[in-house]
Formats: structure tokens, C-alpha cells, sequence
């Protein structure tokens, strides 16, 4: 089981994490929201959980709770910027299907 993130994803985290002064990674996860069902939650994390399970690429740590793996399983997290907009995307193996506002999945 791994999660990996994109080497641009790595910069962005790298650089907002050195101008807040502070965090050891991102942390990434689903809740039971939405039309389809599931969502995505990253948010910058602080310090690593007993419980977490960590990934690191491009000298970045991933964390991720062990009841959201199985939803994530494979996913890379990849930083993107189309025209005017930038954020996060989620490229996940295991998604079946997203609903049309592109706020929930399912897997």
C-alpha cells in the first residue's frame, strides 16, 4: 500500500510549510460526505500520530490514518495549475466514479 505525491505537490507543501514556520507534512484522508459518498480531507499536519501511517517522497511526509489507506491505496497527490486556479488533485486508481460538482467520490 503506498501514497505518493508529484514533485510539484512536494514544492508547494515544502514552501507553505516553511513560510508558516512550522509541520512535519500533510496528512490526507476521506469522510462520508457528498453526493457519491466519500471526500477528500489534506490538511498541513503539526506532527506525526501514533496511528498514522507515514509515506515520504520528494523529502515530504504523507500521513495517513489507517481507516482512510484502503480508500487511498495508490493515490498520488499532484499540485496544478489551470489558468487562474491552482490546488490539489487527487489522481486515485480506485475511484469509480466522482459526483458532478467534483466535491464527493466513490470507490
Amino acid at each position: 500500500m503506498a501514497v505518493t505525491l508529484t514533485e510539484a505537490a512536494a514544492r508547494h507543501v515544502t514552501r507553505y510549510l516553511s513560510r508558516r514556520g512550522k509541520g512535519v507534512g500533510v496528512r490526507l484522508g476521506v469522510k462520508t460526505t457528498g453526493c457519491s459518498g466519500l471526500a477528500y480531507k489534506l490538511e498541513y499536519a503539526d506532527e506525526v500520530a501514533p496511528e498514522d501511517i507515514v509515506f515520504e517522497k520528494h523529502g515530504v511526509k504523507v500521513l495517513v490514518d489507517p481507516k482512510s489507506l484502503p480508500y487511498l491505496d495508490g493515490t498520488e497527490l499532484d499540485f496544478v495549475r489551470e489558468g487562474l486556479n491552482e490546488g490539489f488533485k487527487f489522481h486515485n486508481p480506485r475511484e469509480k466514479d466522482r459526483c458532478g460538482c467534483g466535491e464527493s467520490f466513490r470507490i
